[in-house]
C-alpha cells in the first residue's frame, strides 16, 4: 500500500512538472486569396495582423489596383455624339460609381506599415485623379475649353493649350506632330499616316482631331502622371505574399 501511495506522488509529481508555465497557443490562422490566375493559401500570424488588415491590403492590390470606373473609350464619331447627346446622363453615373467606391476605399483598414501605408495613400490619389479624368474627359467632348482648369494642366500643358485653343490649325498641328509621332512605334507608320490624312480631309476633322487629341494624346499624358510604375506593383505584390507562411500557389496554365 506504501509502495501504490509513493508511486501514485511521483506520478502526480510528473504531470505538475509537465504543466508547469503557459501553455502556448498556435497564433498561424488560414488566409487564401485569388491574384491574378493563381488561387493562394497560406497562414499569417495573427498576433502580428488582423483579418481586417489583412483584406484591406488584400483590396489595395487586387481590387483598387487598376481601373476604378466603368465608362466607354471614345473611338468613333458615333461614340463621341452619343456621349455629347447624353452628356449628364454619363456625368451622373460616373459620380453614382464614385460615391460607391469611394465609400468602401475609405473605410479600408490596413496594415500599419510604412509600406501599406503608403500604397494606401497612393490608391486613394490613384481613385480621385481617375475620377476627375473621366469627367474632364466628358466635359471636354462637348467644350475643350473645360480642359484650361484640368487638374492636370500644368503636366499636359501642350496637349491642352492645343485642344482648347480657338486657333483650329493649331489643334490641327499638334495632332498630325502627336499621330506622327504614334506611327513611329506602328509597324505600319505609313498606314497610320493615310488613316490620319483621310480624317484630316473629312468634313468632321475637328470632331476626328478631338477623338484623337482627348481620348489618347491627353488622356494618356494625364493618365500616366498618377499611375503606379510596374516596378513598384511587382515589389508589393511580393511583400504581400511574405506576411503569409506555409503559403501555396495553385496557378492556371499560361
Amino acid at each position: 500500500m506504501e509502495k501504490m501511495i509513493v508511486g501514485l506522488s511521483l506520478t502526480l509529481s510528473a504531470i505538475v512538472l509537465g504543466q508547469k508555465g503557459p501553455v502556448k497557443t498556435n497564433n498561424l490562422t488560414p488566409y487564401s486569396y485569388q491574384t491574378f490566375n493563381c488561387d493562394n493559401k497560406g497562414y499569417f500570424d495573427a498576433s502580428k495582423y488582423e483579418i481586417e488588415e489583412i483584406d484591406g491590403v488584400n483590396k489595395l492590390l487586387y481590387k483598387f489596383n487598376g481601373v476604378h470606373f466603368d465608362t466607354n473609350p471614345i473611338f468613333k464619331l458615333s461614340s463621341l455624339e452619343e456621349v455629347r447627346r447624353n452628356k449628364d446622363q454619363h456625368l451622373e453615373n460616373l459620380e453614382k460609381q464614385y460615391q460607391e467606391k469611394k465609400q468602401e476605399l475609405y473605410s479600408l483598414k490596413v496594415i500599419n506599415q510604412p509600406v501599406w501605408k503608403k500604397l494606401y495613400e497612393k490608391a486613394i490619389q490613384t481613385f480621385e485623379n481617375e475620377y476627375e479624368l473621366n469627367k474632364e474627359e466628358i466635359l471636354a467632348f462637348s467644350d475643350p475649353t473645360t480642359l484650361k482648369n484640368s487638374r492636370f494642366y500644368e503636366t499636359c500643358r501642350e496637349s491642352i493649350d492645343a485642344i482648347s485653343s480657338p486657333d483650329r490649325e493649331k489643334m490641327f498641328a499638334s495632332w498630325k506632330a502627336y499621330t506622327e509621332l504614334k506611327s513611329k512605334n506602328n509597324s505600319d507608320p505609313q498606314g497610320v499616316m493615310n488613316r490620319f490624312n483621310a480624317k484630316l480631309s473629312d468634313p468632321q476633322s475637328e470632331d476626328y482631331a478631338l477623338i484623337d487629341m482627348i481620348g489618347l494624346s491627353f488622356h494618356n499624358c494625364a493618365n500616366s502622371s498618377f499611375r503606379q510604375k510596374r516596378d513598384e506593383e511587382g515589389n508589393v505584390y511580393r511583400d504581400f505574399d511574405k506576411i503569409f507562411t506555409k503559403l501555396k500557389k495553385n496557378c492556371d496554365e499560361p
